[in-house]
């Protein structure tokens, strides 16, 4: 069997033609660029994501050169857009997300947090899909349906109107215990009124599509980090990985258990596979390839593949917040800023670039740390996929300051092998997902160098320096 599998991600389209023992056959790549615009708003053309959708897909089938068999899709998870269901236009921007334009929306509704918290496994924060899609409907566009991309997408290539439910379980719209929309939660953000995509599992097929030549099953619906959990065969409760992507994002695998983050991570559904729902618990770092961009665009690197070459031996006592867009868990403070502290006149070019990729593993360690609390014991490794893994500097410091191993995966396609996974079990109803996804070595693996007293040390250090990036007071979130 031959999957055509295609990641949609924030900054381009990756697809890829994949047979059924993993063999990447073909690979092509379209690139894009989000708008960052003033007060916190960044947003896509729709049309250049269907666009590279289209043209990424065509290309990787061109160039593998077999007949296929399905075409999967994963998705960027909490973006969305309005656009017509009879003619499939759309009637707004993409609004992507790390758009934090709908913050007043949350705040209006932070009564209900806990609530929230609680039917979700969420917290109450723009990140996430339902408070786009409100002010979606307040400041651009009543007409037509209000969906995450996805939705879209699968719409244009095969007419169905569907979501997969890890997909769902990013939203706030969705019952986490149940894995249903929630009647409750539409009616808090104003959705009910609404039209809202079926819920599938990630093995459904869900029609057909002609976009890429024959006739071909669409299936393999998944959110891009839950398919990079499966490719890296984070299958047992405690294992966990984290992709370094346009922002860097870990998950850990909790098994059939939707327990609550009691850390202030998020609790999502990681897939739906062969009638079985798992869960996980993950927490987001907002810039990471984001903030080597804002690097180069300064000036200080021509692009990711210099950092190692221009980043220092040591920070020299800088640090970096790499808050550029806010941060995350387990802040959740929108208005947070980055910062760069402990600078001299003796401060290069290298120290910046240095105390960045510091900045973001940090940032990692302190969700690898919750995480490992949420679980009840504390991870004992870390998968590491992404673009700037490519990093030696990132990779080592990441582990140092985590104080575990960090394990490369070997393969930079970590999401699109995760939603061929997904679409090789709908074809084949004797795959399980440890068979689906395959035994796979890594590439590197990064042992910690740093004595653990360092570590705490840097991370104490740090900690209190992410603390004064803080907009609201910083005894909420200490």
């Amino acid at each position: 069997m031959h999957i055509l599998a295609i990641d949609q991600g924030t900054s381009g389209t990756k697809a890829i033609v994949v047979d059924a023992a993993g063999t990447v056959l073909a690979i092509a790549e379209e690139g894009l660029r989000p708008r960052y615009l003033d007060g916190g708003g960044v947003e896509q053309d729709p049309q250049a994501l269907l666009a590279s959708v289209l043209t990424a897909g065509r290309r990787a089938a061109a160039e593998a050169g077999v007949p296929l068999d399905a075409v999967a899709l994963a998705n960027q998870g909490e973006t969305v857009l309005a656009w017509d269901p009879r003619t499939g236009e759309p009637l707004t921007p993409a609004v992507v997300w790390q758009d934090r334009r709908a913050e007043r929306l949350c705040a209006e509704r932070a009564a209900h947090a806990g609530r929230v918290a609680e039917l979700t496994g969420l917290v109450l924060d723009p990140y996430f899909s339902a408070p786009k899609m409100r002010w979606i409907r307040d400041e651009l566009t009543t007409e037509g349906v209000v969906t995450t991309t996805d939705t879209w997408l699968v719409h244009r290539l095969c007419g169905a109107f569907v979501t997969d439910a890890s997909t769902a379980s990013r939203s706030l719209l969705l019952g986490l215990d149940d894995a249903r929309w929630n009647d409750e939660l539409v009616e808090l953000f104003g959705l009910g009124g609404e039209r809202l995509p079926e819920i599938v599992a990630s093995d459904a097929v869900v029609g057909t599509t002609s976009a890429f030549g024959p006739e071909l099953p669409v299936t393999g619906l998944i959110v891009d980090q839950q398919a990079a959990l499966l490719a890296e065969s984070c299958l047992e409760a405690g294992t966990a990985k984290c992709t370094y992507g346009t922002g860097a994002f870990l998950l850990a695998q909790l098994g059939g258990s939707p327990a609550r983050s009691a850390s202030g991570l998020a609790t999502s559904i990681a897939w739906r596979l062969r009638g079985e729902t798992r869960y996980c618990v993950d927490g987001q770092v907002y810039t990471a390839a984001s903030a080597v961009r804002w690097l180069a665009d300064l000036g200080l690197i021509s692009g990711a593949a210099e950092l190692d070459a221009v980043a220092a031996p040591s920070g020299d006592g800088v640090l970096c917040v790499p808050a550029l867009a806010g941060l995350a868990a387990p802040w959740w403070d929108a208005g947070a800023t980055a910062s760069f502290t402990g600078m001299t006149l003796s401060t290069g070019r290298g120290h910046l670039v240095r105390a960045l990729l510091e900045g973001v593993a940090a940032q990692v360690a302190a969700l690898a740390e919750l995480a490992g609390a949420d679980l009840g014991a504390p991870l004992t490794r870390l998968r590491a996929d992404g673009g700037l893994t490519r990093s030696r500097v990132l990779m080592q410091a990441q582990a140092d300051l985590a104080q575990i191993p960090v394990e490369v995966y070997p393969s930079p396609h970590a999401t699109p092998l995760g939603a061929a996974a997904c679409a090789l079990m709908a074809l084949d109803p004797a795959l399980d997902p440890a068979t689906a996804t395959g035994g796979w070595r890594p590439s590197a693996v990064y042992e910690p160098a740093w004595p653990a007293e360092r570590a705490a040390a840097y991370l104490e250090r740090w900690q209190a320096a992410a603390r004064a990036t803080l907009s609201v007071n910083s005894e909420e979130h200490s």
